[in-house]
């Protein structure tokens, strides 16, 4: 087992110490006598209902057994995670987001699933996510669901503007933004909110150049934000937010909400997640009016679609856990095609790629977006080490609000690079 930084060193350790005390007759063990099998979702992740039916369908297939599920909250579950993770008592499946999977794949916190991937449908697995549960060539967490970015934008300001299809490429985008730009009186109208800071976006755009954040070479992670192609990728944002966009340089989709200020009416397009339809047209906080006049389409690259950030969640099984067997169980139910059926239908990728675009009924932003991560769905560096750079300040936010500024292109990532490059060699170790 390898281990990372203070999180991998602490967590072995404890972890170590809390198997040493869970003696061979722990509840559980051969599931003979039954038992209790603990489940942690985080909240909005699945409908109860569906949670349900499969608790419902686990406990009829395993006499004795019965499942406490628990809906935790994302505002610090690392910690909480890492606290339960080294108790005598750790829950048996956990979801993770999957850019933490790895540094605790690496702890030793999660059991190895390699042996039961077959069963799990691992052959069929969505493969952007399906790489965060890897570490050290054996998988230790499965992927759950997925999301990516799309493109949102009012039809009914296209049809105003004499737009008829949708753009296929980075040029088209930006001409068809500027005659959105000339078909409204609005000084306060913008054609794409882009803030300066939405790095998920950038990714696309560096992705579709060949260039990507990290490379690594010889066992370590250097940074590659300086390579030709990232900075093509960094100039595609840069003209996209000086042609189209009033958003602010030095802010992110999230400060303000952009669907909040797509909400408001002055803007044309958005870059951002399908559910984010909702949010802008909710009857709380929201324009309901806008409802009717809502499409979306793949965010363009150079030559087509770009490749898209595939944030999502995994599963796992702690490794601490007395009930593997029954936990990888529970895995395979919510992992069947049956149960990530309805999962799509809650209007997220599913972590399966066999179900075809009719899991999603009419629901076209979700087609976009799956059809988008099963094309060009990829995922930052599934290091530990990776956690470092979101950690703080995040370098490429502050590479790209210079460069939007008016710092040359090839400063602002040569800084980036180095700031990668260290901050992933010091979570190393």
């Amino acid at each position: 087992m390898k281990t990372r930084g203070a999180l991998a060193v602490g967590l072995a350790m404890s972890l170590a110490l809390g198997l040493a005390g869970c003696g061979d007759d722990a509840p559980g063990d051969d599931g003979s006598s039954g038992g209790t099998l603990t489940v942690w979702l985080m909240n909005g992740s699945a409908p109860d209902e569906l949670v349900q039916q499969i608790n419902a369908e686990f406990e009829q297939a395993h006499p004795g057994w019965t499942v406490d599920y628990q809906v935790q909250q994302w505002n610090g579950i690392q910690d909480k995670l890492t606290t339960a993770l080294a108790s005598n008592d750790p829950p048996d499946v956990i979801e993770l987001g999957n850019t933490q999977a790895p540094k605790f794949a690496a702890a030793g916190a999660l059991a190895d699933l390699d042996a039961a991937k077959a069963s799990l449908g691992g052959d069929h697995w969505l493969d952007g996510l399906a790489a965060t549960g890897v570490w050290d060539g054996k998988t230790y967490a499965t992927p759950f669901y997925g999301a990516n970015r799309i493109v949102i934008y009012r039809t009914d300001l296209f049809a105003d503007a004499g737009i008829t299809d949708v753009p296929q490429s980075l040029a088209e985008l930006v001409d068809a933004g500027e005659r959105l730009q000339e078909a409204s009186d609005d000084p306060e109208f913008q054609a794409l909110y882009l803030p300066g800071q939405s790095w998920y976006t950038l990714l696309s755009f560096v992705w579709a150049q060949g260039g990507d954040v990290a490379i690594n070479s010889g066992g370590s992670w250097q940074g590659a934000l300086d390579t030709p192609q990232a900075q093509a990728g960094f100039e595609d944002y840069a003209t996209l937010f000086h042609a189209l966009s009033k958003a602010p340089p030095d802010a992110d989709e999230a400060t303000p909400q952009q669907s909040t200020v797509f909400a408001q009416g002055k803007v044309g397009m958005f870059i951002g997640l399908p559910w984010e339809i909702g949010t802008a047209t909710a009857e709380d906080g929201g324009n309901p009016e806008l409802a009717d006049s809502i499409g979306t389409f793949p965010i363009p690259g150079p030559q087509g679609p770009a490749p898209v950030f595939l944030g999502g969640s995994n599963l796992a099984v702690a490794a601490g856990s007395p009930n593997a067997a029954q936990a990888t169980d529970w895995l395979a139910l919510m992992l069947s095609e049956k149960y990530q059926t309805e999962l799509a239908g809650n209007g997220v990728v599913p972590a399966i790629t066999t179900l075809g675009e009719d899991v999603y009924g009419d629901n076209e932003a979700a087609k976009v977006m799956a059809a988008a991560a099963a094309s060009g769905g990829k995922v930052t560096p599934p290091d530990p080490a990776w956690a470092a750079v979101e950690a703080g300040t995040n370098p490429i936010k502050d590479a790209m609000t210079a460069v939007l500024r008016g710092t040359p292109v090839a400063e602002a990532t040569r800084q980036a690079s180095d700031a990668i490059t260290e901050r992933m060699a010091g979570a190393a170790g």
